[in-house]
């Protein structure tokens, strides 16, 4: 079951934000950034010698490439060009990492990863393009044979090669953390070593935050929280790793004859919207690309589905938090998350 984040905006589900808890002592060398790209904000602190005005001059220049790169919502971008069906465009860098990441997630989740599914969930009015009133077996099988991203290819001209030229290429599930990925590359050649780079509720941390000596502290969102209010369902130490967290925030249903908490999401291989009791997936791993492409891959999968792909996973970690079918939030942590949370 597959649920997309969008560069703008979001197509199911509402990204759960993390909250990046910091002193304000100023010391020296101390900087802080913060502004809109991606169609979300971005907040950084770091530490070190790079002054503001040349850090945002190389922001503007990583979300200006990404966005001729990578951004749907770019009528001349490369992805654009490449929806609009053509075929000489011969994609960059980025695109490349970002499609060959979006191809291990894909194989590892079975297929309920997929970039290709965006036609769907318009047609299910969870986007912003397209909404029908309804939707029968026969469109929904219309649709699949666009879906699936094992029909497409990365020749080796860099070149984007489709088996039908309607097939629909969205990387927004995965994007926001690759560009945070590259963010981070940016001030490791600036030789700054600690940081932490927060991009609509997506997270990399490097070294200590200066100002206290400490580890970066961090914190998720209860997802049911009241939409006037800000409460933290867990704290997390991030040190040299990334984090992400998709969830279907404030957008869980519930049965009015159980009471059991619910959230729709579309299923990528049937095609069809289907129920999920993961209410939100919060995933460690050693960049934000893998941790943005998983967090959205296990609200596709859902929990049981989710604990089986985790067997066959290394160096990711995850705090889930799913609805029990009487209602009740419960918890689901790997151990290597649970080794990251701040007890009380």
């Amino acid at each position: 079951m597959m649920a997309y984040k969008k560069f703008k905006i979001t197509f199911l589900l509402s990204i759960v934000v993390l909250l990046v808890i910091s002193c304000n002592n100023n010391k020296e060398g101390e900087q802080a950034l913060e502004g809109a790209a991606l169609g979300t904000t971005y907040h950084i602190k770091y530490f070190g010698n790079l002054t503001p005005d040349v850090a945002n001059k190389g922001l503007d220049s990583i979300f200006e490439v990404i966005n001729k790169s990578m951004s749907t919502y770019q009528a001349d971008s490369d992805i654009s060009k490449i929806n609009a069906g053509d075929s000489s465009v011969v994609v960059d860098q980025n695109f490349q990492e970002v499609f060959n990441a979006s191809k291990e997630i894909y194989k590892e989740s079975k297929g309920y990863f997929d970039p290709t599914v965006g036609n769907l969930v318009n047609a299910y009015g969870f986007g912003p393009d397209h909404t029908l009133d309804s939707i029968n077996q026969v469109e929904i099988d219309s649709m699949l044979q666009y879906v699936g991203f094992n029909k497409l290819k990365l020749t080796s001209e860099n070149r984007i090669q489709k088996e039908k030229p309607q097939i629909f290429l969205d990387f927004n599930a995965i994007a926001k953390g690759y560009t945070i990925d590259v963010i981070a590359r940016y001030l490791d050649s600036k030789k700054i070593n600690n940081y932490l780079i927060e991009l609509g509720g997506e997270l990399v941390a490097k070294g200590m935050n200066s100002s206290n000596d400490s580890a970066w502290v961090v914190g998720i969102d209860d997802p049911l929280q009241q939409e006037d209010t800000r409460t933290l369902k867990a704290t997390l130490s991030l040190h040299n790793r990334a984090m992400a967290t998709s969830g279907n925030y404030r957008k869980f249903r519930i049965d009015p004859k159980t009471g059991q908490r619910f959230v729709h999401t579309i299923n990528p291989i049937s095609g069809m919207s289907e129920k999920s009791n993961l209410l939100s997936a919060s995933v460690l791993a050693k960049n934000c690309t893998l941790a943005d492409g998983y967090a959205t891959a296990f609200m596709a999968l859902g929990l049981d589905r989710s604990k089986e792909m985790l067997e066959n996973l290394n160096n990711i970690d995850v705090y889930l938090i799913y609805a029990e079918e009487n209602g009740d939030v419960q918890i689901y942590t790997s151990s290597g998350f649970d080794d990251a949370l701040l007890k009380e």
